[in-house]
């Protein structure tokens, strides 16, 4: 347990380090133990070896390379969300033009970040997926514009000014509290409005419809 700067205390975040790499798990791991807030759990060198070392230490994030001999990280992400597991998945890879980005996206990862990330850029984006929201860098979605092939939406299907209001909203890792505060609306509207994007950008969650956002300009 750690203290915020009002004297508050404040929760320390759980993490275990998935990546076939020994230095990069050895940096990693100095990274976060040497950072107030954190704590490493343990390691993994695959997506096999990382599906039990997560069940058995119940982290609340994981940082998850994609390509791993012994099993990939698509594979496993894909198993943690059907066994329902609590941990937030955050891709961490050095492939900027990785073609598992929006298959780990779509199969439940909470996030995608390259390895030559800023250390406060990735400390942010760990608390942030410590809580469910969604972290998508700008330099990958602009990446992930060439992954992302949507056919451009007809214009009764595009979105209301509120809409992307709310999209804006969510690619900056807001809350739906945070969005309701901020729009003076009822979070149960925000959970509307999200559905009406999620449906008119053709997406299934909030890191997807960030990255189709990007790839059509709504988002810059």
């Amino acid at each position: 347990m750690t203290e915020n700067p009002a004297g508050a205390p404040a929760r320390t975040i759980t993490l275990v380090l998935v990546d076939d790499h020994p230095v990069v798990r050895d940096g990693l791991r100095g990274m976060f133990t040497a950072a107030p807030g954190f704590e490493v759990l343990g390691e993994a060198s695959n997506g096999v070896e990382a599906l039990a070392v997560i069940e058995r230490l119940d982290p609340d994030v994981v940082l998850m390379d994609l390509r791993m001999p012994g099993g990939g990280g698509v594979a496993a992400i894909t198993e943690l969300a059907r066994r329902g597991s609590r941990a937030r998945v955050l891709v961490l890879t050095t492939y900027d033009t990785d073609s598992d980005t929006l298959p780990a996206i779509e199969a439940g990862a909470t996030g995608y970040l390259l390895k030559d990330a800023p250390r406060e850029e990735l400390f942010a984006a760990v608390r942030a997926a410590a809580d469910g929201r969604s972290v998508l860098s700008p330099a990958v979605a602009s990446r992930l514009m060439t992954r992302v092939r949507t056919p451009a939406a007809p214009a009764d299907a595009s979105l209301s000014a509120r809409e992307r209001e709310v999209l804006v909203l969510v690619a900056k890792g807001t809350t739906n509290r945070e969005i309701a505060a901020e729009l003076f609306i009822s979070e149960a509207t925000v959970k509307t409005h999200l559905t009406h994007i999620f449906a008119k950008l053709g997406t299934k969650d909030r890191a997807a419809a960030v990255a189709v956002g990007y790839d059509r300009g709504i988002l810059g």
